[in-house]
């Protein structure tokens, strides 16, 4: 699988400097940035900004807000200096990346309050194709980035937005900046980093649609899993969670979830959201261990995790499991997890009205 890192950083950054180049002998202070409100001198040290802030919270592991500090140019600075600047921030953005351990998380506000080095890596190439194509657009320059980092911006922090023929073309229009034939305008957006949800010994870790893709098609999808992981119901899910991705119908925060072991930081299982709920507030969940990860009592407390975030929700009143009859670990997992044997008139409800299929048990923990 094609992972987003400290390269795709400096690719981005490398783009953007020799795109502004041309023009720094003007200025840019005078020159409106596209369609946001800042200068082009502003909106090119907005982007140093932000890689100088991305690489100093995940270098710092920051954790309930950002860094405590200001950056400021020498007084004097020329355009020349401030592109060196954002070089500068870049290569310190790419290290952080690079050398960030897998599992660490820091601060970030949007949407679930931390991200991951992918996530940082995501945001500060977002902040430098955006920001080069508005300071491209106020100073007559042509701008284009490379396909595959304005895909990889869609796939890491796009998860709710449907793929558009060309990816560049879908970005714009995803950040309000252009037009797709076919769909509305787009004035208000927010890029959405990974959900995980902590248990006590797992973390459920939100997919997203580059790495269910590489699930789908066999590969590990960037995760360390134990031996005889990811189990064909993970593969499964995330083919589910990718045609959703593909239709634009997808809510990250009712995917799939890897479960990432705490003491080796080892994938070693799945569990997820067949979608997100229904009118009634019904949601539906599902889950599966490797082999060697079974029997230990990971499942449950899995299943008890994402059933507890998902009823502390306005929107959920119910979270149900199917469980083949023949199943009985997997019905010891749901009982021990809160769940309870569904009334008469939810399995009817089940079998009318959603399609539950014969030869299955409904479990259910209601809010």
């Amino acid at each position: 699988m094609r992972t987003i890192n400290g390269e795709d950083v400096t690719k981005a950054v490398t783009g953007c400097v020799a795109a502004l180049r041309p023009a720094a002998d003007r200025d840019w202070t005078a020159v409106k940035a596209g369609r946001v409100e800042l200068s082009c001198h502003g909106t090119a040290f907005h982007i140093a900004e932000c890689c100088l802030g991305y690489a100093a919270n995940l270098a710092g592991r920051a954790q309930d807000d950002y860094v405590p500090f200001e950056a400021t140019l020498d007084e004097g600075t020329d355009n020349a200096g401030l592109l060196h600047v954002i070089e500068a921030a870049g290569a310190l953005l790419a290290a952080a990346v690079d050398t960030a351990p897998p599992g660490v998380r820091a601060f970030h506000p949007y949407p679930f309050r931390s991200a991951d080095r992918h996530g940082f890596a995501a945001m500060g190439i977002a902040e430098t194709l955006l920001h080069t194509h508005d300071i491209a657009q106020g100073l007559g320059l042509p701008y284009e980035p490379p396909a595959d980092l304005a895909e990889s911006v869609l796939t890491w922090l796009f998860p709710q937005v449907k793929p558009g023929p060309e990816p560049w073309p879908t970005l714009l229009w995803a950040t309000g900046r252009g037009e797709l034939p076919g769909r509305a305008p787009v004035t208000e957006w927010r890029w959405r980093n990974n959900l995980v949800i902590p248990a006590d010994r797992v973390t459920l870790t939100g997919l997203r649609p580059a790495v269910a893709r590489d699930l789908r098609l066999g590969g590990d999808g960037g995760l360390d899993w134990i031996e005889g992981g990811p189990y064909e119901g993970t593969r499964d899910a995330a083919g589910m969670l990718v045609k959703a991705y593909e239709a634009g119908v997808h809510r990250p925060e009712f995917g799939v979830f890897a479960l990432v072991r705490h003491e080796d930081g080892r994938a070693i299982g799945g569990i997820g959201f067949h979608g997100a709920p229904n009118e009634e507030g019904w949601v539906e969940v599902g889950y599966d261990l490797a082999e060697g990860a079974r029997g230990q009592g990971y499942a449950t407390e899995a299943l008890r995790t994402l059933a507890d975030w998902a009823l502390a929700r306005d929107d959920v009143r119910m979270v149900i499991a199917t469980v083949e009859h023949a199943n009985v670990p997997s019905q010891r997992v749901a009982s021990r997890a809160g769940f309870t044997r569904a009334t008469v008139e939810e399995e009817r409800i089940a079998h009318a009205e959603h399609g539950m299929e014969d030869g299955l048990q409904l479990y259910v923990r209601r809010a």
